[in-house]
């Protein structure tokens, strides 16, 4: 969706995913984030901020290709509330709010403006960074986190595009798994259309909810958005910034879903065994890739509140 500087005053899709968290963790319009835009590269990059200026640590939100900053903000809730942390959710180009630019997005594109959104944080107020990817945000955090300045990492699963195994549970379509990345390359000539997500991406094990898989499906900011296939050949035949082996940068928490039926933990496990820097799994029990179910949900922000009280200043 191409957002002039619209706001989730007006685009209200977001509110169906309410009623599936806890009342604490719903929105009404006197507690919604404050919507700002940011400008990155010609394009106005749409942020939800939960802002508290007296909070250590920001903790930047990283969507995946279902998903957009404002569907977030039951997280974003959840761990502002027991955490010391100021959160920032971007809509990532070419969802969301955010408009998809003159050309095609490229998966390197999100990591560029993930990287420059990091640096324009602390470059504000100084504050250290904690990124926060879920579903494929992971590995676009990782690599950002990679170049460096991120004090933490935490990710729901990190799924490297070269492994095949991967690439088939990612697609919707097994075919495009299957291809090698020479005949991905071949691609190039069809960049420029743009199709629904949902045709490509395994979006049926989104959630173990029927009625929340359904709604992300048919989220024209998300999951039911038309994505270039550009974007989607870059990401496939993408390599990560570092490698797991020379991974030191930042601590790392991986907070998988248990019961994960769209990228299960033996997907990321191979990846996040080899990765050099200090790291620790936890996993949600009874949690879909989409969580939010208990205890699943409980055990998550508890995760995240011990990862950030450990990164702060004693």
């Amino acid at each position: 969706m191409n957002g002039a500087q619209r706001s989730y005053d007006e685009v209200t899709h977001w509110r169906g995913y309410q009623r599936f968290y806890a009342a604490h963790l719903r929105y009404d319009p006197g507690k919604a984030p404050r919507e700002q835009w940011w400008r990155w590269r010609g394009t106005d990059v749409h942020l939800d901020r939960l802002v508290a200026p007296d909070a250590p640590v920001k903790l930047i939100l990283v969507h995946g290709a279902g998903g957009y900053g404002r569907m977030l903000a039951p997280y974003a809730r959840l761990f502002a509330h027991t955490s010391p942390v100021e959160v920032v959710a971007p809509d990532l180009i070419g969802y969301g709010l955010t408009g998809a630019g003159k050309r095609p997005v490229a998966y390197q594109d999100w990591i560029d403006c993930l990287a420059d959104l990091v640096a324009a944080e602390q470059a504000r107020d100084g504050r250290p960074v904690i990124l926060f990817g879920a579903s494929m945000g992971g590995m676009l955090a990782y690599s950002v986190a990679a170049r460096g300045g991120v004090s933490g990492l935490i990710v729901t699963c990190l799924l490297d595009p070269r492994d095949v195994a991967v690439r088939m549970r990612m697609t919707r379509l097994p075919i495009m798994g299957r291809l090698a990345v020479p005949a991905l390359h071949q691609m190039r000539a069809l960049d420029r259309l743009r199709i629904p997500m949902r045709w490509v991406a395994n979006m049926a094990a989104m959630s173990n909810n029927p009625s929340l898989t359904t709604l992300v499906a048919t989220d024209p900011c998300g999951g039911g958005n038309l994505v270039p296939m550009r974007f989607l050949r870059t990401f496939l035949c993408s390599a990560p910034a570092v490698e797991p082996e020379e991974f030191t940068t930042c601590p790392v928490l991986m907070t998988h879903p248990a019961a994960d039926r769209w990228t299960p933990l033996e997907l990321s496990l191979p990846f996040y065994e080899r990765i050099a820097a200090t790291k620790r799994l936890r996993l949600l029990d009874e949690a879909g890739h989409l969580p939010i179910e208990e205890p699943g949900l409980t055990q998550l922000n508890h995760a995240v509140q011990d990862f950030v009280g450990q990164l702060l200043p004693r």
